[in-house]
């Protein structure tokens, strides 16, 4: 009991003491502004935005079975071809931060055509997220009549960024987010041309292509002396689900920084990274007759590969009369690209597409992407409206039902040679009948370079030249004065059982490699 009475004393002692206490407290609180008393009560600041978000909600929808979003959009809109498509422009006065004068404007595409998939687009500011619902005051509909009103449903097909890249005073679309998970950016001076993709699936396979859509879109508010904008996607499709994030750099070489988090509904056959879609008609070394006053026609003129061997190699772009597919194997490879070496108008003749000034395109990765390859598909076309090559990255790591895969690449976007060696590169090849009538073929292979313009006219330079089958004969090396390089020619006789030929060389003297190495493969058919 003694303990007790002790313990009832002490514990008055410190009530007494607290209740003082909470009279003081009370007096100083009474004495703040109000703000601090409800901030007492406030709920906990929300986790600000980031690619977590959007990688939660990948990996869940991964779960979920596959469901196409493009419905409820009215027959008027659908079945309207690309004429009256193309006469809907969203209006430039309606762009999302024109009014706050940022450096980036977004403008957003109308469902219609060929575009019927739904995309959601979200504006993210200081970490929170606000939802663009569809407003058609955003559209000059052109000469489009509808019968009704589009419904507020039909949201949008894609999003496009404009950023004063030429005058301080002007904005100049610098990127465009249209269809599936196509997406193509410019640098200074650049017109669009060939494409980037999210994914490839299952292209050039015997079977119908999977094209995943880009369905949701979050673009952080930029402060207004930014010279970067931050863009998060959501992917799906039957196979794949993804998060990406884009962080877009616009300037005289653009560049978009894309990283990557996919989850596998299903195991994909061939799963194609990083992929680039071009268009090749044709071109210098077409050797059948194209009934066009255009000398060429093409939006990439080669592939080329940055080996982690050090070796470069070019391999130029062709309209087969079947379909090809290359493959360029390698273990963490530097780099490839489809590029527009070519950059004479007079090589082109075309005063609208200005083929000339199309962007080459170079993918850099980042990080630890293994063994695998580069795949090149051609693909026989008889028009430049259709994109005819694909090249892409496919890990020799099977994609897996269940499995998460990350991969983190940098594309530039570019009219020079600045990621190119400063050896000798190929600047043409053709190839013509050697004489009316002969199976036999001539080829001319033009280098040029900082490495090989400097050499003298009498130096000793010889071909390092190999073929998969036939037999090679009339090979020189000769100086070419009009490009400060050097010719390769050869002959080439096929033997008659061998419809394809596989071709390389590259100049040296002696032991030194003095250029990348050209790869060709011809084809009888």
């Amino acid at each position: 009991m003694t303990i007790k009475n002790k313990t009832s004393s002490k514990s008055a002692q410190v009530g007494l003491a607290l209740l003082v206490m909470a009279l003081m407290l009370g007096n100083h609180a009474a004495a703040q502004p109000r703000e601090d008393v409800r901030r007492i009560d406030a709920p906990a600041p929300t986790k600000p935005f980031d690619l977590s978000e959007v990688e939660q909600k990948a990996k869940k929808l991964a779960t979920l079975p596959f469901s196409k979003d493009d419905g409820d959009l009215p027959d008027f809109l659908s079945n309207m071809d690309s004429e009256h498509y193309r006469d809907i422009h969203f209006k430039p006065e309606k762009s999302l931060w024109r009014d706050e004068h940022l450096p980036f404007q977004v403008q957003l595409f109308h469902r219609g055509y060929l575009y019927k998939d739904r995309v959601t687009l979200n504006l993210v500011s200081n970490g929170q997220v606000q939802s663009i619902p569809y407003s058609s005051d955003y559209f000059d509909f052109g000469r489009n009549i509808f019968p009704a009103a589009p419904p507020p449903t039909v949201s949008y097909a894609g999003v496009r960024f404009h950023y004063p890249l030429s005058k301080a005073e002007n904005t100049d679309e610098v990127a465009v987010f249209l269809g599936a998970s196509y997406f193509r950016a410019v640098g200074l001076g650049q017109v669009y041309g060939l494409s980037a993709r999210g994914l490839a699936i299952d292209t050039g396979l015997p079977k119908a292509e999977e094209f995943p859509v880009f369905k949701e879109f979050w673009v952080e508010k930029p402060a207004t002396d930014a010279d970067k904008l931050v863009v998060y996607a959501l992917l799906d499709s039957a196979s794949v689900t993804g998060a990406y994030r884009f962080v877009l750099r616009p300037g005289v070489n653009t560049t978009i920084d894309v990283s990557s988090h996919l989850y596998f509904r299903q195991s994909v056959e061939r799963l194609g990274v990083a992929p680039l879609t071009s268009m090749f008609f044709h071109g210098e070394n077409t050797d059948r007759f194209i009934d066009d006053y255009r000398p060429e026609v093409h939006d990439s003129d080669g592939l080329l590969v940055a080996r982690s061997s050090g070796e470069w190699t070019w391999r130029p772009l062709n309209n087969p009369r079947q379909l090809r597919i290359s493959v360029f194997k390698d273990t963490n490879p530097k780099g490839f690209g489809l590029a527009q070496r070519d950059r004479e108008f007079d090589h082109y003749q075309d005063l609208d597409a200005g083929y000339h000034r199309r962007s080459s395109q170079w993918v850099e990765p980042l990080g630890d992407w293994g063994a695998g390859g580069i795949d090149l598909i051609e693909i026989p076309s008889e028009a430049e409206k259709y994109d005819n090559i694909v090249a892409f990255w496919v890990s020799d790591q099977p994609a897996i039902k269940g499995q998460e895969r990350i991969f983190n690449y940098r594309l530039h976007y570019m009219l020079d040679h600045s990621l190119e060696p400063a050896g000798g590169r190929v600047l043409s090849s053709r190839v013509g009948s050697q004489a009316a009538g002969a199976p036999r073929r001539r080829f001319v292979v033009e280098f040029a370079g900082k490495q090989l313009k400097y050499l003298s006219k009498k130096a000793p330079l010889e071909a390092e030249l190999s073929a998969s089958s036939g037999k090679l004969s009339d090979v020189t090396v000769t100086h070419n004065d009009a490009t400060d390089g050097w010719r390769l020619g050869f002959v080439l006789e096929p033997e008659a059982d061998k419809d394809v030929v596989d071709l390389r060389a590259f100049l040296k003297s002696g032991r030194e490699v003095l250029s990348e190495t050209w790869l060709y493969q011809w084809s009888a058919k």
